[in-house]
């Protein structure tokens, strides 16, 4: 890791000090991978950011209490397209897609026809869940896209529809509608699939690969596309946190699996004030959408069940930052 980016870090305005995080990952995430070793690259490229995720839940964990102010969140830079550009726009969500898979999209894009417009990091809303950023759109929950039923403000003309079809399946979804609002429910639904599988974060790397560079997904895409400037993006990504060190302090252990269980974030916590560790294990931030008690960087332990190897919700930065590109044919 570059040492000046930790001297921008400790000294930059948190807003800077986010955007000179976001252009490193992106920097980092962005080139492209060959197929045949996706998991092995994309498990050392996340390896490679461990030391700044360890800064930032280290001597720089209060740069979290301003994440949601300071950094470029997804659904601000979502609401600005939309109101900028008029009729001829489209918007896809791929749920849980994380900035390990950004490499497939733009390499695709690009041999498929597409002009790049935009390619950078965004903010998800903390916590990382899906209900906190399709309330940020102005939907009650992810359902409320299904078949057009419920109207936000922010995206007042748009034609939304929310779904797990096969890609395939979906292009018949998309009508003759001038701006488009969609939600797609992978790679999120195979990721808790493969959650609990030792080997689950291998399959999901490569099930992404080859989802991302498949004629099927494209041709959804095209239909998105045609007559629209689309934008591709997630409400949050995900942690492979089958890597993560486990919590080994007793008193630590016992309180994040008595609060936290197998998860990553939770509105209330038990024995709150009886530990003071420095520095903190968890975060306690009151975002748009109340306040929540959210695990701080990368961080497991022994739970019931054994505690997930894919995982999202908490402070870490695969969690919390998520690819966002702009493409037009």
């Amino acid at each position: 890791m570059d040492q000046a980016l930790i001297t921008q870090v400790f000294n930059l305005p948190a807003d800077q000090a986010w955007q000179a995080i976001f252009d490193f990952l992106h920097e980092t995430f962005s080139p492209p991978i060959r197929a045949d070793v996706v998991d092995a690259i994309t498990t050392e490229r996340d390896k490679s950011i461990e030391k700044l995720d360890n800064v930032l839940s280290g001597s720089a964990w209060e740069l979290w209490q301003q994440f949601e102010g300071a950094a470029p969140r997804t659904s601000d830079q979502l609401k600005r397209f939309w109101a900028e550009r008029c009729n001829g726009k489209a918007i896809l969500i791929l749920d849980a897609l994380s900035l390990r898979e950004l490499p497939w999209l733009i390499e695709q894009a690009a041999q498929r026809g597409y002009s790049l417009h935009k390619s950078c990091v965004t903010a998800a809303e903390i916590p990382a869940n899906t209900n906190p950023f399709a309330k940020a759109l102005g939907f009650g929950q992810r359902s409320g896209l299904e078949h057009n039923s419920t109207k936000s403000s922010h995206f007042p003309d748009a034609w939304t529809e929310a779904t797990d079809m096969p890609f395939v399946d979906c292009v018949s979804l998309i009508k003759a509608d001038p701006n488009i609002l969609f939600w797609h429910h992978w790679p999120d639904s195979q990721m808790h699939d493969l959650s609990d599988n030792g080997d689950g974060y291998r399959k999901l790397s490569k099930s992404a690969a080859e989802q991302l560079a498949s004629d099927d997904f494209w041709q959804f895409v095209d239909r998105l596309a045609t007559g629209r400037r689309l934008v591709i993006t997630s409400d949050h990504g995900y942690a492979h946190s089958g890597i993560f060190p486990d919590v080994v302090h007793k008193d630590q252990s016992d309180f994040l699996k008595e609060n936290f269980k197998s998860g990553r974030s939770v509105q209330s916590l038990t024995n709150a004030n009886s530990h003071y560790w420095i520095p903190p294990l968890t975060q306690t931030i009151t975002s748009q959408h109340g306040e929540w008690h959210l695990v701080l960087g990368r961080k497991k332990w022994k739970s019931q069940g054994g505690y997930p190897t894919l995982t999202h919700g908490g402070l870490s930065l695969l969690e919390m930052a998520v690819p966002f590109i702009v493409i037009e044919k």
